[in-house]
């Protein structure tokens, strides 16, 4: 008998391309499961049921690869480390006898999971494959490029002609996790989970993708004409490595491919931040930033943020069609951020938790590191205020956007949709819109709060740098790659424009 090898799937979705399940495959008789452990479902996850829907459909996709390979996916419930101990201790339900062992694709967890996958790690026995562009040992500034390039030209993994049976049972399916967490999804429009549709939307987007650049930072266009391949890469239901040689070999080539082929550089780029170091889900990069505006909260105005009802009409369509889809294209996810916190003044950690809750690509790292540049929380990227009506007029000047999701003001002219309370009395009395009483007047006043922004990070400035300059550990960590120092250092739109084009997949 082959020995009986577990291969715990986390982040890695899929059979294709898969380092754990093609070693255990090599070695022995691969046992793939999957723990469903409480703290993604219950508050702790921060994860809107549907991201969890869209993790289920993943499941359900993955089961029928493996049975359609001969096997079958076990899904079991409870703390990851409980439950994988007991697969690897004889004896117990569903064990074996025959020195089980457990491998694993490592990830990039946060700093809550850092432990676990530390203890699970230790374990004699695991072996885990870090096969992935991210460097774990060493200084992963070192030829970083170089060798992320070199992952995504390398042969991918090889998917199993066949497997045997699974002999781990299932202790429980997903309906039943639907029924203990109360799943319930709520919003509209999200693409199906798993990796048959995954591959569909990628086929769609290499014949569509000399769109992308149209569409990438106009919002209403963004929801159907982005590739929108962030979830299944979140969820491991395509590998990055297959995006990125489909486009390269199948997408044509131009400026198109270029824009979208930088942004799988900088999806590896940011969770490579987050290998370096985990906390920065939890706390400010610079630590001349950690307490900026704790003691500052509004209740009030972080209601009107969250629930699109600020006066600001590009703000509101955002945050709105955020809760109500679970998707803003990457230019939204920079304007809500930056409003909330340089505009509304509130501390960074609650805003960057509700869009993590709310979105259905929700990846740690580039969530909160890209929150914090935004925020201006690490002491080395430029001050951007970015302005709602002026975002408005350049990316929605016809009003798809707005009128979709904030649909009270949809019978104003396309020229008073950035600056509703300018609407002059007759116009509204035309239109049938009435300021302050359909739409609510802006809550507070921008142009005041933006300069009194741009002076207080100026005033913080010196201290940040000393900061930064005095640590080199922590210049490190707060650190441009050498494309985005040259980009900062230049005052060209184009530039300026590039340093915010991350994740809009």
């Amino acid at each position: 008998m082959t020995e009986r090898i577990v291969v715990w799937h986390r982040d890695d979705l899929r059979t294709a391309d898969n380092a754990a399940l093609a070693a255990a495959s090599r070695d022995g008789t691969p046992c793939p499961v999957f723990v469903a452990d409480p703290a993604f479902y219950d508050e702790r996850g921060l994860a809107c049921d549907a991201r969890i829907e869209f993790l289920f459909e993943c499941l359900a996709d993955l089961r029928e690869q493996y049975r359609d390979l001969g096997s079958d996916l076990a899904i079991l419930h409870g703390h990851s480390v409980e439950r994988l101990r007991e697969l690897l201790t004889p004896g117990a339900r569903g064990s074996a006898t025959d020195h089980t062992r457990l491998y694993v694709n490592r990830g990039v967890p946060t700093a809550d999971g850092l432990a676990r996958d530390e203890t699970v790690l230790g374990w004699r026995g695991t072996e885990a494959f870090g096969e992935d562009g991210i460097v774990r040992e060493g200084r992963s500034r070192d030829g970083w490029s170089d060798q992320c390039e070199a992952y995504f030209e390398a042969d991918r993994h090889p998917t199993p002609d066949s497997l045997p049976t699974n002999p781990i049972p299932s202790d429980c399916t997903l309906d039943d996790l639907r029924a203990e967490y109360d799943i319930e999804s709520a919003k509209e429009r999200v693409p199906r989970g798993g990796r048959t549709p995954g591959l569909r939307r990628l086929d769609r987007f290499v014949d569509t993708i000399h769109e992308y650049p149209s569409a990438v930072s106009r919002p209403a266009k963004a929801e159907q004409h982005c590739s929108r391949l962030s979830a299944y890469l979140k969820f491991g239901a395509l590998s990055i490595r297959e995006v990125y040689q489909r486009v390269q070999s199948e997408a044509v080539d131009g400026r198109g491919r270029e824009m979208f082929t930088s942004r799988l550089f900088w999806n590896r780029h940011y969770r490579q931040k987050l290998a370096d170091w985990p906390e920065a889900t939890e706390r400010s990069i610079n630590p001349v930033f950690r307490s900026l505006h704790r003691q500052d909260h509004d209740p009030d105005l972080v209601a009107a943020w969250r629930e699109g009802r600020t006066g600001f009409p590009m703000v509101d369509a955002a945050m709105r069609a955020l809760v109500e889809t679970g998707f803003i294209n990457f230019r939204m996810r920079s304007l809500v951020a930056t409003f909330y916190s340089y505009v509304l003044r509130e501390w960074w950690k609650p805003g960057a938790d509700f869009l993590y809750s709310h979105l259905i690509d929700a990846d740690p790292g580039i969530n909160y590191e890209q929150w914090q540049a935004q925020a201006g929380l690490v002491g080395v990227h430029p001050i951007r205020v970015y302005n709602p009506a002026k975002q408005a007029r350049e990316y929605d000047a016809e009003g798809e956007f707005v009128r979709r999701y904030v649909p009270e003001l949809a019978p104003l002219p396309d020229d008073h949709l950035p600056r509703p309370e300018k609407t002059p009395l007759a116009v509204q009395q035309e239109s049938g819109v009435e300021i302050g009483e359909d739409y609510p007047y802006p809550v507070v006043d921008y142009e005041r709060r933006a300069s009194e922004a741009r002076e207080l990070m100026a005033r913080h400035h010196d201290r940040a740098q000393e900061a930064l300059y005095s640590d080199a550990e922590l210049l490190a960590r707060a650190s441009l790659s050498r494309r985005r120092r040259r980009e900062a250092s230049s005052d060209d739109e184009q530039s300026r424009s590039d340093q915010t084009s991350l994740g809009e997949f």
